[in-house]
């Protein structure tokens, strides 16, 4: 016959499993509330590395956008003091077309030939110029200084030669143009221009030391020149 135990026995045996269940309750709990607070931290460190690293791009893409958005306010600026210039020079030119169509025999006298023939080949020479047309238009510069050696346009007619030679990817008649009127018309207004016209010939071909040595020697000759002005954006001076 099996012996029962006493009740105050059963009682202390109940409340200490009661116990032992609860402590291991805890204890997974606390387990479970410790994965949790790590997991929730590790993400909130990767979602602020992640901010982190977005805002670095973002820093990096402005000041991309502000060095691109220089650079095109550099070019902009050169275009139009490019187009200045190419004004102020058609002004000067047609003044000094109306000086020679007016002038009769005395500018005759000065070229040897006859001024309203002069005229209108240079100008004709220049319309195809402008018209896009450069490889018939340093035809008709080369056909115009070869007839009007020492004519009233010879400086601007060499000039504009060099500019079609450049546009029509003839290096070297540009190249011979140039050096033409910084020769013969070192004082000439299209000087200047003509060293510009000279790098960019240089640049063209790659030889990027000799344009800025070129660019550079258009700084200090000609300093207070619209073309000065442009070789020193291109040079980064101020």
């Amino acid at each position: 016959m099996k012996r029962l135990l006493p009740l105050a026995v059963i009682l202390v045996l109940s409340s200490a499993g009661a116990a032992q269940a609860a402590l291991f309750g805890d204890n997974e709990a606390r387990r479970q509330i410790t994965d949790m607070r790590q997991d929730i931290e590790g993400r909130l460190e990767t979602t602020s590395r992640g901010q982190l690293e977005l805002a670095n791009q973002n820093e990096q893409l402005r000041a991309e956008v502000a060095r691109l958005r220089g650079q095109i306010e550099l070019l902009v600026n050169e275009v139009e003091t490019l187009k200045q210039r190419q004004r102020d020079f058609y002004v000067d030119l047609d003044t000094r077309l109306r000086q020679i169509e007016t002038g009769g025999a005395g500018a005759g006298a000065a070229t040897g030939g006859d001024p309203a023939a002069e005229s209108a080949d240079y100008e004709a020479a220049l319309n195809l110029l402008k018209e896009g047309k450069h490889r018939e238009a340093l035809t008709a510069f080369d056909a115009f200084v070869a007839r009007y050696p020492t004519g009233n346009f010879s400086a601007g007619a060499h000039f504009w030669a060099g500019n079609a030679a450049l546009q029509a990817k003839d290096i070297n008649a540009a190249t011979k143009h140039f050096n033409t009127v910084l020769t013969k018309w070192p004082n000439e207004n299209v000087a200047p221009d003509a060293l510009l016209g000279l790098a960019n010939s240089q640049q063209s071909i790659g030889d990027a030391a000799t344009s800025r040595r070129t660019l550079q020697t258009l700084v200090e000759r000609y300093p207070q020149s619209n073309a000065a002005q442009v070789a020193k954006q291109r040079l980064g001076q101020r």
